[in-house]
């Protein structure tokens, strides 16, 4: 058996009808029995570029004993022309982080995932230091072992004060080299041997991982890249799991 950390996380490719359009990384999140699909709000839909994807697919590993042996699920993205996922926004906006519910009966029966919870969340910001010690996981362009359907992982560290929302919005900085297709992607960081509680999954979900953050201003030709992330707080899942609760879905968008 591999790390129950490695099967939390799950490759999603969005299609507009049988087009393929983009790959991203997604995370499994369960809570009073309902299990979700997390990524970040710009792999389901990018107003800005265009991106308006109609479903997605997600690769399952569905053999215990074989980790060769996957499938996928393809899951719609709109019900009766509304989204079908939830997002949120805060004061500064809205938060590139949306959650949607899988149908447990559309699972294989042998599906094979871990999933976080509420009890892997950070309860105080207070108490996660700058330069802390993170791990992104996720299909960076793509990328994975495709023998065994696996993400990678890749080393980071907490770039901005964790305790402070960075400039104002819903998100901290991460020290890391990420690239495409890494959104959407769970940052945890290890729990101490205090949280037994945990069990075979003993992470704290930081984060779920947006996108690189650079400064317009940069010289392409002279300088460097940052190499600075956003990642949004995780604690924004609370919300958008919560039953019956106001997290509203966008506004209908036509699928192109």
């Amino acid at each position: 058996m591999t790390e129950p950390l490695l099967l939390t996380a799950a490759p999603i490719a969005t299609f507009a009808g049988a087009r393929l359009l983009t790959r991203a990384s997604g995370f499994f999140f369960e809570r009073d029995g309902r299990l979700y699909l997390v990524t970040s709000r710009h792999v389901l839909i990018d107003e800005p570029s265009g991106h308006h994807p109609d479903r997605i697919e997600v690769e399952l590993h569905v053999d215990a004993a074989n980790l060769t042996r996957s499938t996928g699920l393809s899951i719609l993205l709109y019900r009766d022309g509304r989204a079908d996922w939830r997002q949120g926004c805060d004061p500064s906006g809205e938060i590139d982080v949306a959650a949607l519910e899988i149908d447990r009966r559309a699972l294989p029966p042998t599906a094979l995932l871990h999933a976080f919870t509420p009890a892997h969340l950070q309860a105080s910001l207070d108490e996660i230091g700058v330069g802390s010690a993170l791990l992104i996981v996720g299909f960076p362009l793509g990328f994975h072992d495709t023998l065994h359907h696996l993400p990678v992982v890749r080393q980071a560290i907490v770039a901005s004060s964790f305790g402070l929302r960075f400039q104002g919005q819903g998100y901290f900085l991460t020290d890391a080299r990420t690239h495409r297709g890494t959104s959407g992607a769970p940052v945890v960081m290890r729990a101490p041997a205090a949280d037994t509680h945990l069990g075979d999954l003993p992470w704290k979900l930081l984060g779920v991982h947006s996108g690189r953050l650079d400064m317009l201003s940069r010289d392409v030709a002279q300088d460097e890249s940052l190499g600075l992330n956003c990642t949004w707080y995780a604690d924004i899942l609370l919300t958008l799991t919560r039953e019956g609760g106001t997290a509203a879905s966008p506004a209908p968008a036509r699928a192109a």
